[in-house]
């Protein structure tokens, strides 16, 4: 029998236990033939990606194809990667890693629990002090620490719900806006109204560059808008738009007695107002013609009678309202004199 067994193997053994011989081979096909069935996995791939402030620190982003690392306390990367470069598997990967529906929906909604568990409470935080921050006001926001959550929100493709909640908190935020201009004095809706644009419109200006990497691989890309124009259009259609009815005859007012409201105010206003939406200048275009050009159409020669007759009431009508035209007396003398 042992005789049998040596035969069929052929195999020297040395003083290491190396087998080498002519039944090699056939161990190599046996073994060849059971690995053949073995489904090869992707390994990790990790990418060095310097963080601010801490240069060298591997960061790698986890996708199906090929997990990557990320920094998980600053969170903030320099170089710029798409949703598909963060979840693509290595070219030279061999082999399928596939998984059935049920896994993709419990790793699914694992990274969707980690969003709302992890991410997005810093990121509602941070929004909020944003918005209601003013001019006097010393927030402390670390913008690396925000930059980080979005970057790997976008990275673990959760851009859509991500933009999905940034909307939502701003326009919540809107609507407490608007309640609160609701409620103000008419003689104050003017001023109130202006305080409420310039805070929004300074929040934005911390809180859409945050948001870049969202901003640039998704709303861009996938929705062919912008980030700050979406934002704005949210504050036209919950605060200017439910506002403009009551505002209009107060600017117009204001406009027809000169320093009524600071003329500081008004520009913004006006200009503000024509920014949200253009076509309200058509509202009042002798309103909006005093603080933006071209509003009205191009002078013809054939009108010209009728701009010199609106001129002189105009003088007349400041002359009556205690604007005098000043001293003539430095009037140059004209030749018929």
């Amino acid at each position: 029998m042992e005789a049998m067994e040596d035969d069929s193997l052929s195999a020297k053994d040395d003083h290491n236990h190396n087998y080498c011989g002519s039944g090699d081979s056939k161990v190599r096909t046996y073994l060849s033939s059971q690995l053949s069935d073995v489904t090869t996995v992707p390994q990790p791939v990790c990418a060095a990606v310097p963080a601010a402030g801490e240069p060298g620190t591997r960061h790698c982003f986890g996708g199906i194809g090929g997990s990557k690392f990320l920094d998980s306390d600053t969170g903030s990367e320099s170089s710029e990667v798409s949703e598909t470069d963060c979840t693509a598997a290595p070219a030279n990967v061999e082999g399928k890693f596939t998984l059935d529906s049920t896994s993709k929906f419990l790793l699914n909604a694992m990274a969707v629990e980690d969003y709302r568990k992890n991410h997005w409470p810093n990121l509602e935080n941070a929004i909020d002090r944003l918005l209601i921050q003013n001019s006097t006001d010393q927030i402390s926001v670390s913008y690396a620490q925000i930059y980080g959550y979005i970057y790997k929100c976008v990275c673990q493709q959760h851009s859509e719900l991500l933009y999905s909640d940034l909307t939502s908190k701003i326009t919540n935020h809107l609507q407490q806006v608007s309640i609160q201009l609701q409620a103000s004095p008419s003689e104050n809706l003017i001023e109130n109204f202006n305080v409420a644009l310039t805070q929004y419109t300074a929040s934005l200006q911390c809180i859409v560059p945050v948001f870049i990497y969202l901003n640039k691989f998704y709303i861009e890309s996938k929705l062919n808008r912008d980030l700050k124009e979406d934002l704005m259009k949210l504050f036209a259609d919950h605060v200017a738009e439910k506002h403009l009815d009551a505002l209009m005859p107060l600017l117009i007012k204001a406009h027809s007695r000169p320093f009524q409201v600071q003329p500081s105010t008004m520009a913004s206003v006006v200009k503000g107002l024509y920014t949200l939406r253009p076509e309200w200048a058509q509202l009042a275009p002798g309103l909006f013609s005093s603080f933006i050009p071209q509003i009205h159409p191009p002078a013809v020669e054939s009108q010209l009678p009728d701009y010199a007759a609106h001129d002189q009431k105009l003088q007349m009508e400041l002359s009556m309202n205690g604007f005098p035209r000043g001293d003539q007396s430095r009037k140059r003398a004209s030749e018929d004199s």
